[in-house]
């Protein structure tokens, strides 16, 4: 079992910058990605980025390409997304979540992941 609590949420203004975190506890040396999720109201949660522990390898999606930072400080087991020059389309709930399969995987895709966190909520107003 892995448990993953975010933090670092808020409301800030469009153009400022908020840096999540997700702290892993449990079986963490089992964890083979850790990847960021979100869902604005009314729409589907999507993949904003992941990093693949194996190689240290990051995927972003394209909208968050040049102001979203994924890094990790393995000696907290704490993933970060650092997000810069944030965007009223960035707000929403922001979500963790860890992979423990070894298999070889879609690193985007919500559904390859076992593990969530609760959320944070991002809210940028304009």
């Amino acid at each position: 079992q892995v448990q993953l609590v975010e933090s670092g949420g808020g409301l800030v203004q469009a153009g400022d910058s908020l840096r999540l975190s997700c702290a892993a506890s449990g079986r963490t040396f089992s964890t083979y990605a850790e990847g960021w999720f979100r869902q604005a109201p009314g729409k589907e949660r999507e993949f904003v980025a992941a990093i693949n522990w194996s190689d240290g390898s990051t995927y972003y999606t394209d909208s968050v390409k040049g102001r979203f930072t994924i890094s990790t400080d393995n000696a907290k087991n704490t993933v970060y997304l650092q997000m810069n020059s944030l965007k009223p389309e960035d707000t929403a709930v922001y979500y963790c979540a860890a992979r423990t399969d070894s298999r070889p995987f879609l690193i985007r895709t919500q559904g390859n992941y076992n593990y969530w966190g609760q959320g944070t909520q991002v809210t940028v107003s304009s």
